[in-house]
């Protein structure tokens, strides 16, 4: 999300204008996150446009704090498709939590949440509410389709955690639309344009290495915080890959291959100047173990794992342990 545009949606809501809000800028109203949700379109945007005042000004100047704060937080997004259920759509016996009042109205309702459960909006909220809104750190909410007559949809105010997947192979396609369906930015690199394609990796950052190899690897720049999967074909260059990696300090590295194949490896980035120390921080083989065979099933276990180590990294320690002990582990 760009801050320039909730600086723009602020002046024009300062200036008594209707701010424009595009599925551009809040994805989760666009075609694609919305493809058979019959009760939300994209055209929603423009009422809950019409419905932002300047009362709301406040939630905006949120949001941008936390941009700027780098806080791991959400504005969310209140649907209402139809407004007598969602007010009158009340607990019921295994739904005892919340009270008896469903939806605090039932109107459209911009609000900001962030991972310690603090909300910015511009009107009262019920209990149920709240449950909801705070539900949006999961990110978008788990329970938003839990009750009649409304829905909940979240746009986050951070960068996704973006994913390297060095090598085209039939796993790495797996695990390329896995990623991106769990909310990971993912980038794509190899040399032979008969596997790297739009077909087998839709809607992701690809980059054709020139010289059939990986030379090529030498001119991109990861991140500390990005996460590197070392999947190439043939294991061919997961030394290079591996290395690579090492060299730039990234939060996370794997690498695909059976026992033996990771002793060459060792042996080759040993004798390229990584230490043992660097080569014990590479996990391999890649991904959670049980039992995955096929390219598919492998895309699950590697996934999980990024999924895992994208929870350690964003939580603390005590929140983990929140979390852990509501789980009953």
């Amino acid at each position: 999300m760009n801050k320039q545009d909730l600086i723009a949606i602020i002046e024009d809501l300062e200036d008594g204008y209707v701010p424009t809000l595009t599925p551009e800028l809040f994805p989760a109203f666009s075609p694609e996150a919305l493809a058979g949700n019959g009760y939300v379109q994209p055209e929603y945007l423009e009422v809950i446009a019409q419905s932002l005042t300047k009362a709301d000004i406040p939630t905006f100047q949120r949001a941008i704090r936390a941009m700027d704060e780098g806080d791991l937080a959400w504005l969310g997004f209140k649907v209402v498709y139809d407004p007598e259920a969602a007010v009158a759509n009340v607990d019921n016996e295994v739904t005892k939590k919340y009270g008896e009042q469903g939806s605090a109205d039932g109107e459209p309702l911009v609000f900001f949440c962030n991972d310690a459960k603090e909300i910015v909006a511009s009107r009262e909220w019920s209990p149920r509410d709240a449950f909801q809104m705070k539900d949006v750190t999961r990110g978008p909410s788990m329970h938003n389709e839990q009750f009649d007559g409304l829905t909940w949809l979240s746009a986050s105010l951070f960068q996704p955690v973006r994913v390297w997947l060095l090598g085209a192979s039939d796993s790495a396609s797996e695990v390329s639309a896995l990623a991106k369906h769990v909310g990971f930015d993912v980038v794509v690199l190899d040399y032979d344009p008969a596997y790297l394609n739009e077909d087998r990796f839709p809607g992701v950052e690809r980059y054709l290495l020139r010289g059939g190899n990986f030379d090529d690897l030498a001119d991109f720049t990861p991140s500390p915080d990005d996460y590197v999967c070392v999947l190439t074909r043939g294991h061919m260059f997961d030394p290079q890959g591996c290395i690579w990696a090492k060299k730039h300090g990234v939060h996370y590295v794997g690498m695909m291959g059976c026992k033996g194949k990771n002793n060459t490896v060792y042996d080759l980035v040993r004798a390229a100047g990584l230490t043992d120390e660097d080569w014990d921080t590479i996990k391999r083989p890649i991904g959670l173990k049980f039992g995955a065979k096929t390219p598919a099933e492998l895309a699950i276990a590697i996934v999980a794992e990024l999924v895992d180590v994208r929870y350690k990294q964003r939580y603390s320690e005590a929140a983990r342990a929140k979390h852990e002990d509501s789980l009953g582990r």
